[in-house]
């Protein structure tokens, strides 16, 4: 019998080796390691501080290792790291002054005594410096050592001043500030006694270089990633993720794109350009063609194909407008924040601040058009501060909201007939205004609802309100359970920064500070909250989301750079058959103990996992396209080994066998 199941197992192999993807529920962090700032040899192994993310070199077999959260770090954007020989191990100092310490065989050790102390005062470290088994912490208000054997906070001198860093000579403890000056104290007195220390001289900067001869050995490396951490705006498509900075804050002009294993980084600044090049806040990518790709921010509108800037649309060739807030034909102003290709390839483009104009149309021909509303005019001599977010729902209508506090807003653009309808005061089903300062976000769901994600949390117009042409918003409300029979409206309070919707109709928000939150279809149900602290979520801070629909994979663009979560929905089939629907992993080998998933499916389809001998497993219906089974049989136990059929049966009733699990204990 185990033959005959090794036999399968050998052609489940070659049929889905190809297809595989992460297990449900794995993590990945999409770090950049381009910009090297220090590299610390620690025996074999060689530590490369890079774009504030760690990986190591080892010397006798040439090997990379990667660090982040998904396997032991506690933090995303590292400030500091320095070895310790007396202690063999690492320190890292992360930003928001947490601290790891890591050994030699990749074991991580957390110290969050100085991340979670109350201190008054600058908490910001500026330096490290190694002396022994110790490592003194420069901060804003004195110095904190770190006895790196016994993982603990040592001591903590509070001086009242910025140092900056510190050395040991002659017996005696030196910390150097460049606002107070040099100050000393003997090693052999009570350093904590702020009364011991004397200001022994001005204050000199010590230069920060790399050593040259390790870092000629890890220049040459490639340990992958982007080239930036930059991902506040997001979009899937074509089977790529495409990505911009997203926001106004003197960051690069860049495109990044994923295709699931390289990075490609457009960044080049032509020569011709004779203005500031930065803030890409949005992109939209060409229907027809992967390739070809249009991105817009601060100075206007650029048009890229095959990775290489082919056209900039500014004053002198567009309708585009300086902002009216600069004037004078300022070309470091002109300021497009929202953009999108409609079904037939014409590209709509948002210009904000602009004295008279606010949507155009670059249509597929390279001809312009221009279309003015007073609706999106404030004061009457500039257009909407922010006008971002833009999409196509089902119906073809274009949605884009004001993302700035003077009119924070929605708005809803028929194209074949110019017609506008906007959306400045939001008005939830209980006639109550919603005091929102910011309207961040805009998304269709799978019953053609329109959301939003405002300062003050979700709601969206309904289907039928958009039919009718109303203006109520729908504020869902879910129920408390405790015992009052009231309920409370759903995340009430939470600033949503971005929102998708997955495959089963689920609402990905994410925030402003709270983390991500996964809601359920009919909106009733929290389904996850991750956060920084319970899971490798790199920040709370979630700037921009995108759903790979194939394989169900979500990606978070924080404020401390990219990850993915492999979610258990995927976008659903129109039909099932056995060559489109499978499951991996697939065969299941013996020392996988972790999801099966089924993908393929159609929506809410029925699924049932039955042994041969004709017995139900398992039963439940699928997230969208995606079934996933743990494994196990009734008694809750590992099923034993042998060919499991997964059967299936769409909303319709229509029933067939889609596909065979192999399991080997």
């Amino acid at each position: 019998m185990k033959q005959r199941i090794f036999s399968l197992v050998t052609l489940f192999l070659v049929a889905y080796a190809t297809l595989q993807a992460a297990p449900v529920g794995t993590w990945k962090a999409h770090r950049a390691y381009y910009d090297i700032t220090d590299v610390q040899q620690g025996g074999n192994l060689l530590y490369v501080l890079a774009s504030k993310s760690l990986y190591t070199y080892n010397k006798n077999d040439q090997s990379l290792q990667l660090y982040d959260k998904t396997n032991g770090l506690s933090g995303a954007d590292i400030s500091f790291i320095a070895w310790s020989q007396s202690a063999r191990r690492l320190i890292i100092v992360y930003t928001d002054g947490n601290i790891d310490l890591l050994s030699a065989d990749g074991q991580v050790t957390n110290i969050l005594g100085y991340y979670n102390a109350n201190v008054t005062g600058d908490k910001t470290v500026y330096g490290v410096d190694i002396n022994g088994k110790f490592a003194y912490l420069s901060t804003g208000f004195g110095v904190v050592k770190v006895n790196m054997s016994d993982a603990v906070i040592a001591e903590t001198y509070n001086l009242g001043f910025r140092i900056n860093y510190t050395y040991i000579a002659g017996g005696k403890f030196y910390a150097a500030s460049d606002t107070q000056g040099l100050y000393a104290a003997d090693l052999s007195s009570n350093l904590l006694d702020k009364a011991l220390w004397s200001r022994v001289g001005d204050y000199t900067v010590r230069p920060k270089s790399l050593d040259a001869t390790l870092l000629a050995q890890v220049k040459q490396l490639k340990p992958g990633g982007p080239k930036y951490n930059d991902f506040g705006f997001l979009v899937f498509k074509h089977g790529k993720l495409y990505s911009v900075p997203g926001y106004a804050d003197n960051l690069p002009a860049v495109i990044q794109t994923f295709n699931g294993t390289d990075w490609t980084v457009t960044d080049e600044k032509p020569a011709s350009l004779n203005h500031v090049f930065v803030n890409f806040e949005a992109l939209s990518v060409d229907p027809n063609n992967e390739n070809h790709v249009f991105a817009c921010g601060q100075t206007g509108l650029y048009e890229y194909l095959d990775n290489k800037m082919v056209k900039e649309y500014s004053l002198h060739n567009s309708p585009l407008q300086t902002a009216s807030t600069v004037g004078n034909n300022n070309l470091d102003y002109v300021v497009t924040t929202g953009l999108s290709h409609d079904k037939a390839g014409n590209l709509w483009v948002m210009n904000s601040i602009s004295p008279s104009t606010s949507i155009l149309q670059l249509k597929s021909d390279n001809t312009w058009n221009s279309f003015f509303h007073q609706e999106l005019m404030v004061y009457d001599n500039r257009s909407w501060e922010n006008m971002s977010g833009v999409m196509f729902d089902s119906r073809g209508l274009m949605w884009f909201v004001n993302n700035f506090y003077r009119v924070p807003a929605l708005a809803c653009y028929q194209t074949s007939t110019d017609a506008i309808k906007t959306y400045p005061t939001i008005n939830n089903q209980d006639g109550m205004l919603l005091h929102v300062s910011y309207v961040r976000c805009v998304a269709e769901d799978l019953e053609k609802n329109i959301w939003i994600g405002t300062s003050v949390g979700p709601a969206y117009l309904s289907a039928a309100e958009i039919a009718e042409g109303g203006n109520t918003f729908t504020q869902v409300k879910v129920a408390r359970n405790d015992g009052t029979n009231l309920a409370s409206y759903l995340l009430s309070g939470v600033d949503i920064l971005s929102m998708a919707v997955d495959g089963a109709g689920r609402k990905w928000f994410g925030t402003n500070g709270s983390g991500v939150y996964l809601i359920s279809t009919d909106n009733q149900t929290e389904i996850k909250h991750f956060t920084a602290a319970n899971s490798p979520l790199l920040s709370d801070i979630v700037q921009s989301i995108a759903i790979n629909e194939v394989s169900g994979e979500v990606y978070f663009g924080t404020s401390k750079g990219l990850c993915s979560y492999q979610s258990d929905a995927t976008k659903s089939a129109d039909t099932m058959t056995d060559e489109t629907v499978y499951a991996y992993p697939n065969p299941v080998r013996p020392d996988y103990t972790g999801p099966i998933t089924v993908v393929g499916l159609t929506y809410d389809a029925d699924v049932k996992i039955v042994s041969a001998a004709g017995y139900l497993v398992k039963q439940g219906r699928s997230n969208g396209g995606t079934f996933v089974w743990d494994g196990t049989g009734p008694n809750g136990k590992r099923v034993p080994s042998g060919v499991y059929m997964v059967q299936t049966a769409t909303r319709d009733g229509d029933k067939g066998m889609v596909c065979k699990i192999a399991i080997v204990n």
